[in-house]
């Protein structure tokens, strides 16, 4: 089987700026990284399928048919870059609506490692034990409590309401 140099240099390029893209902040790039991502992998099934052939059809020809299923990933991939391309411009827009610019912006915990990566300060590990938590899930609640296998005084029922 021949394959030609040309698209696998071309689903290289797709699927490395697309990747490249897809990690960036603004929307719209990540949008267009998705678009990049879906081309190359459906030049990839394009690219895997093997030769052409004849049509998929029992009988309908003395040439070898071409294999249906390389066929059918490509098109359930195209509908689902479009379901992500759907998706992702409606974010897009609404971003764009509401804030005025498309830029995802960090999160407490992203902004918590970026303070502790300038102090060089490291987070409490597994093994590091924090005394003023309990050793067990409920351990701190007061012993006058149900559990959720004893009925409380909530859940009798008075004689005259039988």
């Amino acid at each position: 089987m021949n394959v030609d140099l040309a698209l696998i240099v071309a689903i290289g390029v797709l699927v490395a700026c697309g990747t490249t893209l897809v990690l960036e902040r603004s929307l719209t790039r990540v949008l267009v990284g998705f678009v990049l991502l879906g081309n190359g992998v459906n030049l990839f099934f394009l690219v895997a399928s093997g030769p052409p052939g004849a049509a998929p059809i029992a009988f309908a020809s003395d040439e070898p048919m071409a294999d249906p299923l390389p066929q059918a990933m490509a098109l359930t991939a195209i509908v689902i870059t479009l379901g992500v391309t759907a998706f992702g411009l409606a974010l897009a827009y609404r971003t764009w609506q509401l804030e005025g610019h498309d830029d995802v912006q960090d999160d407490l915990e992203d902004a918590l490692v970026i303070r502790r990566a300038e102090r060089d300060d490291t987070s409490a590990s597994f093994d590091d034990v924090d005394e003023t938590l309990p050793e067990e899930e409920g351990a701190d609640l007061p012993d006058d409590l149900p559990t959720p296998h004893e009925p409380g005084p909530a859940d009798e029922i008075k004689d005259d309401e039988r």
